[in-house]
């Protein structure tokens, strides 16, 4: 996940930011941009989703200090980074790219738990791919940084940065909609009673020295 999310961005700004440096030393009326994908989950932390978390905070975090290395260099090329929210993309199957080496890898219950959310709030999200793309195009020729699929959603971003400003924990994630975070902590708890089941039934191995 982390050589897709976050390594294929990066080396992206890497291959694409030092092309785009020297079409702007070599024309003062050029202009380009770069716009990364990253993900609301790279702004908020969401529960059952920690190593998609790191990768997509990571894609902010790059984002960001790219936006301010461009600055000292250059007028003529910008940044931003885009955060989409649940958007039908086709995301919730992005196992059929999963390498061959590991097309025998069985998904472990939270990871199926997981994949069950996501489907449902996919499916529960509204706009589409090319209203999203609209608003890319939209933002970059207003040089705007930040670009949400779902502005709406921001509320749990502010929440965040209460928290962390606060210093207070980090609040529940689904306040607004309990039974949701009820469904979520039962399955998990019952994955983790099997697999403790599971673990008491093998034989115990030597120990190694």
């Amino acid at each position: 996940m982390l050589g897709v999310n976050l390594h294929g961005v990066a080396n992206g700004v890497r291959v694409f930011t030092p092309m785009m440096l020297e079409a702007a030393r070599a024309d003062a009326t050029w202009r380009g941009h770069i716009v990364n994908t990253a993900s609301m989950a790279g702004l908020v932390a969401t529960p059952n989703l920690g190593v998609y978390n790191v990768s997509k905070h990571a894609v902010v975090a790059l984002s960001e200090t790219l936006y301010q290395d461009l600055r000292l260099v250059t007028d003529q090329i910008g940044a931003s980074v885009l955060c989409p929210y649940f958007v039908p993309t086709g995301i919730g199957d992005s196992a059929r790219h999963r390498p061959e080496a590991l097309s025998d890898a069985q998904a472990t219950r939270s990871q199926q738990v997981g994949a069950a959310m996501l489907d449902k709030a996919v499916a529960s999200g509204r706009g589409t791919a090319e209203e999203v793309a609209q608003k890319v195009v939209d933002a970059v020729a207003a040089n705007q940084f930040y670009i949400y699929s779902h502005p709406n959603a921001i509320g749990a971003v502010q929440t965040r940065m209460e928290d962390i400003l606060q210093t207070r924990n980090p609040s529940d994630p689904f306040a607004a909609r309990p039974q949701l975070g009820e469904q979520l902590r039962q399955q998990l708890r019952q994955q983790l009673r099997e697999h403790s089941q599971e673990a008491a039934l093998q034989p115990a191995s030597k120990p190694k020295f």
